[in-house]
């Protein structure tokens, strides 16, 4: 297979960021290495270097058919590290799976001139695209992580920890269970170190955030239920806030809303009725002009007032019990 165009990775890139529930931006001034992105997520943003090539087989008959590689071209040792203090990761992608392999920079820092290649097992590829994540061993004592494009942003911010955890079979194993949504016992979590049992946190909570998008944006078409609007401007907002008891990442439980409607759903500005229309919040109105920070309310409320834009699938319309339970934690009446 033919090395993917720069284009083609940064794009694998901007999606995967966005389908596991970080939005990115490309800052690359050129084609080539690193490719550099900003992502936010969880209000907070930070810049990447990501070192990426086409993953592709080993070459040769005498190569065996199950490894891919990717090789180090087009960059001088040693690699340059990102100076804003965020992440540089040396990955590879996999067009066919459509899959990451994430490789530890810090092993591969310095290198030959001779253009070294760095492998990894395609079956721990198709076991990302079953799992999640999965882990390779390599001779050299360096762990490989296979990512599926969901799970892009755990991957992201925990490399190295993944990297070294990773080796640890008891560790390994339950980062694939949480990254497939299953769930770990307190028995389990206390046989692990407080630095592990952070990262199997941290990757469970990511999986389950970036599950609950893709139902969620994908029950209502991609289309924000107010607005009605697609391009790809959407998040999945909880009804029933995370941390309240009786909420999920159940689909009923989710809407599609566009940035600033899932903002003011979750400030009560707006609040979903039992009719399922969506509608202002009068107290937090008054509120907002006593304030004097109302300006653009009546473009705001075009939308409102008329039943949202619902799954085709009734079975995944909002529960009016998780309606109800909402309204009462935001305090609307």
């Amino acid at each position: 297979m033919a090395a993917l165009s720069h284009h083609a990775i940064a794009q694998a890139f901007l999606l995967a960021f966005a389908e596991s529930g970080a939005s990115a931006l490309e800052l690359s001034p050129r084609p080539g290495n690193p490719k550099r992105f900003v992502v936010q997520a969880d209000r907070s943003s930070f810049e990447a270097w990501i070192y990426v090539w086409t993953l592709t087989h080993g070459g040769g008959a005498a190569r065996p058919t199950n490894e891919y590689r990717i090789q180090i071209t087009g960059v001088t040792s040693p690699l340059s590290l990102n100076p804003s203090g965020g992440p540089t990761l040396l990955m590879g992608y996999e067009p066919n799976t459509g899959c990451f392999a994430g490789f530890d920079v810090a092993k591969h820092f310095t290198f030959s001139r001779r253009s070294p290649s760095i492998q990894i097992p395609i079956t721990a590829l198709h076991d990302a695209l079953q799992f999640g994540l999965s882990f390779a061993q390599k001779g050299n004592d360096e762990i490989v992580v296979a990512i599926r494009p969901d799970q892009l942003l755990g991957y992201v911010v925990n490399a190295p920890l993944l990297h070294a955890q990773g080796s640890d079979a008891v560790t390994s194993g339950l980062l694939a269970r949480v990254a497939e949504l299953g769930d770990i016992s307190r028995e389990e979590m206390e046989t692990l170190t407080p630095e592990r049992q952070r990262i199997v946190s941290s990757i469970s909570r990511l999986s389950r955030e970036s599950s609950f998008r893709r139902k969620v944006v994908t029950a209502y078409e991609r289309r924000c239920a107010v607005t009605r609007i697609q391009l790809d401007l959407i998040d999945a907002a909880h009804i029933l806030p995370v941390g309240i008891e009786g909420s999920s990442d159940d689909v009923r439980n989710g809407l599609c809303l566009s940035p600033t409607y899932h903002r003011a759903f979750d400030r009560a500005l707006i609040f979903l009725d039992e009719s399922l229309v969506m509608r202002i919040n009068e107290s937090k109105v008054n509120e907002m002009q006593r304030n004097g920070v109302a300006g653009g309310l009546h473009d705001f409320q075009r939308y409102l007032n008329q039943r949202i834009h619902l799954p085709p699938d009734r079975q995944q319309w909002p529960n009016s019990e998780l309606i109800l339970a909402a309204n009462r934690a935001r305090g609307v009446a």
